[in-house]
């Protein structure tokens, strides 16, 4: 729960940081679904590399917690699984909401947000 509240922050943030970028793209013409587009496309690139390199990760630390694990294996297949789900499922709304957010505001204002 807390990696998916870190994720959601880091993210979100991310997105409001980009208010000024984003505003620009719609002053020359980008519509709403091209934000979102963009915005998610980023997103969940950012899942897909955090994926790629944190499951092998994981399975190399699977020796250090394989102890304090009760009732699950430290390779079980499922909880991977069912983790990268949830982070992917959280990573994907953290950029949809600012996104849609951003996406609605006025051009003008969006430029001379600070």
């Amino acid at each position: 729960m807390l990696a998916c509240l870190g994720l959601y922050g880091v993210m979100s943030h991310r997105v409001v940081q980009r208010t000024n970028e984003l505003g620009i793209h719609m002053a020359l013409g980008a519509q709403r679904g091209d934000v979102l587009y963009m915005v998610m496309q980023e997103s969940l690139t950012l899942v897909l590399v955090g994926t790629v390199l944190g499951v092998p990760l994981a399975l190399m630390a699977t020796r250090l917690v394989a102890n304090r694990l009760f009732g699950v294996s430290a390779a079980d297949p499922v909880t991977i699984s069912g983790v990268v789900l949830l982070m992917s499922v959280v990573a994907a709304l953290a950029g949809f909401l600012p996104a849609r957010r951003a996406a609605r505001v006025d051009p003008l204002i969006a430029l001379r947000h600070d």
